[in-house]
């Protein structure tokens, strides 16, 4: 059996990962799983849903990245995993779990996955999604206040006390390790990670 391909997808919150995962997906349908860093958030059920809300989900520490590696390398080898699901309203790990079977490409998309080294070694093809800071905001404002019930005043506090210094910390200097660095505001970019999957798949 081939080994899979696994393409890493690494960006600002809101910056358009999740949605080039999904072209990708449709593209290559059934060929494709994506494993999102997100599944993998830290549970933190000692602490009460207020404490919960006030920690710092924009750091390496803040996922349970070990258990993401060993998944990965499970499906490699031709393994079947059970993927947490993770609840953004009430910021913890449910009990239940997905079935994920192997397939020819993997993508891991999230904020970090090009910060960790164990992770970055696993990965055929890097990519960044580089986004205008304003725009992630109003689409992060958007977003996060339809689906993940959270008001504007929580939002800004959180992006001005921990996205933006984190972004700059963490996720700004994954931009080196890209092999593609993709305007997320051009939907048009996405065709050049689609032909570089198709190469690495020939």
């Amino acid at each position: 059996m081939k080994e899979p391909i696994i393409v890493g997808i690494a960006g600002g919150t809101a910056s358009g990962k999740t949605t080039l995962a999904k072209k990708i997906k449709e593209e290559f349908k059934d060929d494709v799983i994506i494993l999102s860093h997100d599944f993998y958030y830290k549970s933190y059920s000692e602490f009460t849903k207020a404490e919960r809300e006030k920690m710092n989900y924009d750091c390496p520490d803040a996922y349970e990245t070990d258990l993401l590696i060993e998944q990965i390398n499970s499906l490699r080898e031709g393994k079947t995993i059970e993927r947490p699901i993770y609840s953004y309203v009430e910021r913890l790990r449910e009990e239940e779990t997905v079935t994920v079977k192997p397939a020819p490409i993997i993508i891991i998309e999230g904020l970090l996955v090009l910060e960790n080294q164990k992770l970055l070694n696993l990965m055929d093809l890097k990519v960044f999604v580089d986004t205008d800071a304003d725009l992630r905001l109003i689409r992060l404002l958007n977003r996060d206040t339809k689906e993940r019930g959270t008001t504007v005043e929580y939002i800004t506090e959180k992006y001005k006390s921990t996205l933006k210094p984190m972004h700059e910390k963490y996720i700004e200097p994954c931009k080196e390790k890209a092999d593609i660095i993709i305007n997320g505001n051009d939907s048009k970019e996405i065709d050049k990670v689609i032909e570089k999957i198709k190469e690495l798949k020939n």
